[in-house]
């Protein structure tokens, strides 16, 4: 399934390693220091500015203008589509 993160991005729900809180972001925090490292190797993609959370993969990190519960709702939605039992009848 895919998951649409914000600014105009769609990635699959599978990929997703994480979803932060944008303000655990802080210059003192080794996730800086990782982003920094990942934006030098333009794997980074969203508007920083406007963040309300990060998205994690294992290749590419997304500032996202929604919310972490946001997108976690999102995500379960999937969650409770998948698990709905079918009650076609044929």
């Amino acid at each position: 399934m895919f998951i649409h993160i914000g600014n105009d991005n769609v990635i699959r729900s599978r990929e997703i390693v994480a979803i932060i809180d944008y303000d655990l972001y802080t210059n003192a925090s080794g996730m800086y220091q990782m982003i920094q490292e990942w934006k030098q190797q333009n794997k980074v993609s969203g508007p920083e500015k406007k963040a309300k959370s990060i998205v994690v993969t294992a290749d590419h990190i997304f500032f996202s203008s929604l919310s972490v519960t946001t997108l976690r709702k999102r995500s379960g939605i999937l969650t409770t589509i998948s698990n709905l039992d079918d009650y076609y009848e044929e």
